[in-house]
């Protein structure tokens, strides 16, 4: 896999910024440097802690191309994230924690088939 990482790398933003200090990258660059020192190490399961953060539209969508990539290289992801309106379209299963305390764990398909449970755990859909 590490072949394929150091190509992303080269044909990203950051192959133009190799010689830039990270803490001076935008939001977007930083978490695609975390991802790829992450995946450096050929991981089986990725965990992301609020991957789009702060980030514009456009870099979450490359956040979402990327775990995408990563599932059809058998790399599990595991997300941490309060907008699941960004993270939805590529999850298998949703996980709800309530101050600290697993609630409950749904497919996707039945979060789609009864949007009243977005809105209990999350405030949206419904």
């Amino acid at each position: 896999m590490t072949k394929s990482i150091c190509k992303c790398l080269k044909t990203s933003s950051l192959r133009e910024r190799l010689r830039q200090r990270a803490g001076t990258l935008s939001g977007g660059e930083q978490q695609m440097l975390a991802m790829a020192r992450a995946l450096c190490l050929e991981p089986d399961l990725l965990w992301l802690d609020e991957p789009t953060e702060g980030l514009m539209p456009a870099m979450i969508a490359r956040i979402r191309e990327t775990v995408t990539a990563l599932r059809a290289r058998g790399v599990s992801t595991l997300l941490v994230e309060q907008r699941v309106d960004a993270v939805l379209p590529i999850a298998d299963r949703v996980a709800f924690i309530e101050n600290g305390r697993h609630r409950e764990i749904l497919d996707v398909s039945e979060l789609r088939a009864d949007p009243a449970l977005l809105h209990r755990y999350v405030g949206v859909g419904h």
